[in-house]
């Protein structure tokens, strides 16, 4: 086999590999509104993520390098709601959800991808970011930086108060016979 040959198969294996990128696997919304619902009631940070996720090879690198590892997916668990705001070329999308997606590139002032936002479960703006190589460690320990400024300057979000529709103890009723 020349060495043509082989270097197109190459190419074509790994074009199909980029297009099967499922951004760092399950955990991530794609309805920003529902996102921002669960961020409030969980006291949680956002991550919004805007990606080009099947045609942008630094898209594709933050995914693999740092989304998709155990110590970034770890760390997302507790503190943030994961949001995925994509602009694929390849990939179906809905004219509602690519609209959506524009409204809020233009709303948040994004201009190239990847770009990564960290907003508040409130939705200010904690801090900006992108591609950063090291991996996952290196990613959080930046978020984690970001927060503490935030949150130095504006204080730590409170989590809601559980509703309890229980009855309190010691009201309770017999009923009438």
């Amino acid at each position: 086999m020349g060495a043509m040959k082989k270097w197109i198969i190459m190419t074509c294996i790994l074009l199909a590999a980029g297009l099967q990128t499922t951004q760092g696997g399950t955990g991530w919304e794609t309805n920003y509104d529902k996102a921002v619902e669960k961020a409030k009631a969980d006291g949680k940070y956002l991550l919004l993520d805007f990606s080009g996720s099947d045609w942008c090879g630094w898209c594709i690198r933050l995914d693999k390098e740092v989304f998709r590892k155990k110590a970034f997916k770890s760390y997302a668990e507790g503190k943030l709601e994961l949001v995925l705001l994509d602009f694929p070329n390849r990939k179906k999308q809905t004219k509602q959800e690519k609209e959506r997606n524009a409204a809020l590139a233009q709303k948040f002032g994004v201009q190239g991808f990847p770009t990564v936002l960290l907003l508040s479960p409130d939705e200010k703006l904690v801090g900006r970011t992108g591609y950063q190589r090291g991996g996952p460690k290196p990613y959080v320990e930046h978020l984690e930086e970001m927060v503490k400024a935030y949150e130095k300057k504006h204080g730590a979000p409170q989590k809601p108060e559980p509703k309890n529709e229980e009855q309190p103890t010691g009201s309770a009723t017999k009923p009438a016979s």
